[in-house]
């Protein structure tokens, strides 16, 4: 369906992995075919992925192997007259390229890491200690280039035929509402401490 895809945008795919917060890294390890669900941030025309340096499919990202990142993102159920036209609202990308560690030195690193934290939980970098020497030695944060990559958007109503208008069965669309019902604060939290305005933010978002 060729008038679901859109002209490439950074900005509409930046929305994207913000929404979707979760990717789908695709590749092939000894002729098999793996995937890995990971958390994204979209760093400009690049992609931003981090976890455990003892994680073996990030260490084998990290040496440029190509990768296929499939990113999607529900915003409603089409609720047409017949099952055949009922559908969802989506975005979704796919995106082809390689990945390689962000930089050699710790500094470099932890700004990445900020990136990633900024990108899940905006203004919480401002809140938090620094990263330490410990920390950042244990994580291994890759930066995906993006040699192609395409969107597509789905975000119309139902295409019932005029039979099916004419009908008695209801038709429209159902909105998927997302967000943060509740701050569960941790059990061993010191008393006094509020909640911190990133969370908040989110809270109200």
């Amino acid at each position: 369906m060729p008038e679901k895809f859109v002209a490439p945008d950074l900005e509409a795919l930046g929305a994207l992995v913000r929404d979707a917060r979760v990717g789908h890294f695709a590749f092939v390890e000894d002729g098999r075919p793996r995937v890995l669900p990971i958390a994204i941030v979209a760093d400009g025309a690049h992609i931003l992925l981090h976890g455990s340096t003892g994680s073996h499919w990030l260490r084998l990202l990290a040496t440029g192997i190509p990768v296929a990142l499939s990113v999607t993102a529900l915003d409603a159920l089409v609720v047409a007259r017949s099952a055949f036209e009922s559908s969802m609202n989506y975005r979704s990308a796919v995106l082809f390229g390689r990945c390689a560690p962000v930089a050699d030195t710790a500094a470099g690193k932890a700004a990445a890491l900020d990136l990633v934290t900024e990108g899940l939980i905006p203004g919480r970098v401002a809140e938090l200690r620094p990263h330490s020497a410990k920390e950042l030695a244990a994580t291994l944060v890759l930066r995906m280039t993006i040699d192609e990559w395409t969107l597509k958007v789905s975000d119309g109503w139902p295409e019932d035929g005029p039979a099916d208008v004419a009908g008695a069965a209801w038709a429209g669309i159902l909105p998927l509402r997302t967000g943060y019902e509740t701050a569960i604060a941790t059990p061993d939290l010191a008393p006094g401490i509020p909640q911190p305005e990133s969370v908040r933010a989110l809270l109200d978002s």
